[in-house]
């Protein structure tokens, strides 16, 4: 569980700063989620489509997160804010009630629309780091994202500039992560309760002493029908 020391440098013994009116920008731990990002890495790391029992519990997360704010009794307690971003395909189908449910945990979901294959919305993600860093002081960061093209310079600034940051995705592709010497990382699987049943998956930052087999992800008949094709082709 992620713990956040009162001596910890530029957390909790850093003052308040103001914002250009004069006001004390409050403190604030703010949760980033890569919806697009955090589902194509689950179905790379288990090899299948996600099922609703492979698929993280945002209720769980949401308690872990809030827990690692600290006692919101304190004095310099952080405000929270977590926030889903979800790209939109013309037939939604049942996202509308996963974003109902989302927002019935506490989170805000920023969803945009997506018409082209490429539509993305890591700019809107790193936008929103940009305004809370205006409007708050942005004392921890959580980016529950693998995707280090985009975000690994931004989040490393951010310490650089006194923010504790935590990449949490999967080991199998977060190397950004787990290569930083700033940011710290913790592997998904490993927030508490975020899964309901253990991933089909072998991390190989966690092998057991004695080696694991590794099965494939696709039949080799399979795979060989479709080298052949192509080469053939």
């Amino acid at each position: 569980m992620l713990d956040i020391s009162e001596d910890a440098p530029g957390l909790a013994e850093e003052p308040a700063r103001a914002v250009d009116d004069g006001r004390e920008r409050p403190p604030l731990d703010l949760l980033i989620w890569d919806a697009p990002n955090i589902d194509m890495t689950l179905s790379t790391v288990i090899g299948a489509r996600p099922t609703a029992a492979s698929r993280p519990r945002f209720d769980a997360i949401a308690a872990w997160f809030v827990d690692g704010a600290g006692d919101p009794a304190r004095p310099d307690a952080s405000d929270v804010e977590a926030c889903v971003f979800a790209n939109i395909p013309p037939q939604p189908g049942s996202l509308q009630r996963w974003v109902e449910a989302l927002r019935g945990f506490g989170y805000s979901v920023f969803a945009r629309p997506k018409s082209q294959p490429d539509d993305d919305i890591d700019q809107d993600m790193l936008d929103h780091i940009a305004v809370r860093q205006h409007s708050h002081r942005l004392r921890r960061l959580v980016v529950f994202s693998g995707d280090g093209r985009n975000f690994a310079d931004p989040l490393e600034d951010l310490v650089r500039q006194g923010v504790q940051v935590v990449v949490v995705a999967f080991s199998e592709v977060a190397g950004y992560a787990i290569g930083s010497d700033l940011l710290e990382f913790i592997d998904i699987e490993d927030v508490p309760g975020a899964f309901t049943e253990p991933l089909d998956r072998v991390r190989l930052d966690a092998l057991p002493p004695d080696g694991a087999w590794l099965r494939p992800t696709r039949s080799l008949r399979d795979f060989v029908a479709g080298f052949t094709a192509r080469r053939t082709g």
